[in-house]
């Protein structure tokens, strides 16, 4: 191989890699979706036609999480580890009782209770929310995105809905967890279960 042949080569070696380099960089970037809370989703999700899946929440441990964190219990477990602020007021332990702590759009601690907005989203985030399981709702919160959803017409992990898997529970029910017993997915499922009966299991 001459020289010339050599260098035209690398020419073309170079050129390949920049056009790749700058496909790469001219992509979409990866969608981040934010919390929206969970009466978004009781708009749709607590008819009949849908199987009141809302008040199945409402009444379920999950629907109700935030509260265990200010029982006297609470309060001992806390003391126990050593936790020296209130179960409900401590990121430890309020973050698996919660939707999206630790992200901007998420449960806060610490919210200034002169800010009635900041106190208003907070209310919305409380308890483990619908979020928690199925993914930040901004992109997939109308009811045209669910539609389309339902009929096949768009993925839903293009729009931030993901069906919920042992993992995504496991993210709190750990060995973490003070009060942690065996979890078995499938068993868990059964209890928190909340069916839509228009769509087909």
């Amino acid at each position: 191989m001459t020289f010339d042949k050599e260098i035209k080569m690398f020419q073309k070696l170079l050129m390949g890699m920049i056009v790749s380099v700058a496909f790469v960089f001219a992509q979409e970037p990866a969608a981040t979706y934010t919390y929206v809370g969970t009466k978004m989703c009781k708009m749709c999700h607590n008819k009949e036609e849908t199987g009141k899946q809302f008040a199945i929440w409402e009444k379920s441990l999950h629907g109700n999480a935030l509260a265990t964190l200010k029982t006297e219990e609470a309060k001992r477990i806390a003391v126990t580890k050593g936790i020296k602020t209130a179960p409900d007021q401590t990121a430890e332990c309020i973050q698996c009782h919660v939707t999206g702590f630790g992200d901007a759009s998420g449960y806060q601690l610490n919210v200034d209770v002169a800010d009635a907005k900041a106190v208003a989203k907070n209310e919305k985030m409380e308890n483990v929310g619908c979020e928690m399981c199925h993914g930040p709702g901004s992109g997939y919160k109308t009811k045209k995105t669910m539609e389309a959803v339902s009929k096949g017409e768009i993925e839903p992990a293009s729009v931030g809905l993901i069906a919920p898997t042992a993992a995504t529970c496991e993210k709190c029910h750990n060995e973490k967890s003070p009060t942690h017993k065996k979890f078995v997915f499938e068993e868990a499922v059964k209890i928190i279960a909340h069916p839509n009966p228009a769509k087909k299991l």
